[in-house]
């Protein structure tokens, strides 16, 4: 994780939560912003959800037997996963 907030690049699931609480938590917004906190939230929320996401898509990979040699010729089913995979992280980070 990078120690340095300012160097960090805000990422998809970062992104995602930010635009969540401008729409949807105006108030926790405001107050994060207040207290100087929101870029370091933002960035938590980012790093945990991507190491979120890639967990559940191994654990599901691993369940449904797709394996790496599968990877290659079956990357709808990996989309599949990986949107699972993003629904799951959706609904325990960024949309609570």
């Amino acid at each position: 994780a990078p120690s340095n907030i300012k160097n960090f690049k805000l990422g998809k699931y970062g992104r995602l939560r930010l635009n969540y609480l401008k729409t949807n938590k105006k108030a926790e917004y405001m107050i994060l912003q207040m207290e100087n906190k929101l870029q370091k939230h933002l960035m938590d929320i980012d790093i945990t959800a991507t190491e979120r996401v890639n967990a559940i898509i191994k654990e599901l990979a691993k369940k449904e037997n797709v394996t790496e040699e599968l990877k290659a010729n079956n990357q709808l089913e990996l989309n599949n996963i990986k949107n699972r995979a993003e629904e799951i992280v959706l609904k325990e980070l960024i949309h609570d």
